[in-house]
Order: structure tokens, then C-alpha cells, then sequence
């Protein structure tokens, strides 16, 4: 990946991998009890999350999809639904255990869109959550997977914000770099 666009600004120490496996809010498997919940704008991270909302009729703000979950490719049904999202479509590319500026680049240009957008990812979407909670809105709701068990949601609040911060401060790579993608 020599492309700048795919270049690595962040990447996840293994020493920092525990504080990944703490959902960061609650966790819920019905995703209409979960739109109940959502005042502001929704970051969907993963594809089932996205299927679950796009299947209920409520395409996500913004989706971060990379056609996997828990590193297997998605079920056909799953994979339909999303590529039938009427969200508009952008591409980036980003590792596994990594931030790249080509996921920075389109999550900011998603986060600050006026209609719906997915972000179809070559790569993993893993740790797409953190940046996302300090790009969205105040009162924004950023939903990730947590394996085995459901969706969490994360209301952003300056509590989250700073979590995120923290969490992505913590990361090994160029950090002025980060924050000159974040805030464009």
C-alpha cells in the first residue's frame, strides 16, 4: 500500500488490544428498539449493524462497511441489502489493526454529508468507531458490532469524545497527522 491515499497513520499496539474487547455503551440485538433510541444522527460501523438498520428501513447517516464480519465474507442476504442502500457510495482503503488517511479522508467527508453515505471499505473497518466518535455531532449515535453478542451504541457526548481521544492518542503512528485529517 505505497498509495498515499492507503497510507498507515495509526496502528494498534498489542499492548492496547484488552481495551478494545469493553463495549463502549449498551449492547442491543434489536435494532428497532435501537432506532427508538437514536435522536441525532447515526454512524453505522459494520456490515450486519448496517443490515439491521438498512432491513428496518432506516438507512444509516453513515455506513462503514467492508463485506466481512468477524473476518468472514457477509451471507448473500446480508450483502443485497446493503448493496439496494439508497445511501451514496464512497471507497477507501485501510488494514486490519490500522487507521489509513484514505478511512480519515472519507469518514470525514461522510460525517459532513447532507444525504446518506456509505463507505465501502478494502480492508477492515475494526477501528473506524473511535474516529467516528470524534468526528459526529454532539447527540450523534455511532452503532459497532460486538462479536457474539449484539450492537452497541455509543451516544457521542464529550465523554465519548474523550474515550475516543484517548484510546486513539494511545495508538502507535503519526498522531499530528490524525488530527490534521480529522479537522481538515
Amino acid at each position: 500500500m505505497a498509495d498515499t491515499e492507503a497510507e498507515i497513520v495509526l496502528r494498534l499496539p498489542d499492548s492496547l488490544r484488552g481495551a478494545f474487547k469493553e463495549p463502549m455503551g449498551a449492547i442491543e440485538t434489536d435494532a428497532e428498539v435501537l432506532v427508538g433510541d437514536i435522536s441525532g444522527p447515526l454512524i453505522a460501523v459494520g456490515d450486519v449493524v448496517t443490515y439491521h438498520f438498512e432491513r428496518i428501513g432506516h438507512t444509516p447517516d453513515v455506513a462503514v462497511i467492508d463485506g466481512l464480519t468477524e473476518r468472514d465474507t457477509v451471507e448473500p442476504e446480508v450483502a443485497d441489502v446493503l448493496e439496494a442502500s439508497g445511501a451514496r457510495r464512497i471507497e477507501a482503503t485501510n488494514p486490519a489493526a490500522a487507521l489509513s488517511a484514505s478511512i480519515l479522508r472519507a469518514l470525514r467527508e461522510a460525517v459532513g454529508s447532507e444525504e446518506p453515505v456509505a463507505i465501502d471499505v478494502e480492508g477492515e473497518e475494526d477501528l473506524v468507531t473511535l474516529p467516528a466518535l470524534v468526528l459526529a455531532p454532539e447527540g450523534a449515535s455511532v452503532v459497532y458490532g460486538q462479536p457474539g453478542e449484539g450492537m452497541v451504541h455509543v451516544r457521542v457526548d464529550e465523554g465519548t469524545r474523550e474515550r475516543a481521544r484517548d484510546l486513539l492518542e494511545r495508538m502507535d503512528g503519526d498522531h499530528g497527522r490524525l488530527w490534521e485529517l480529522l479537522e481538515g
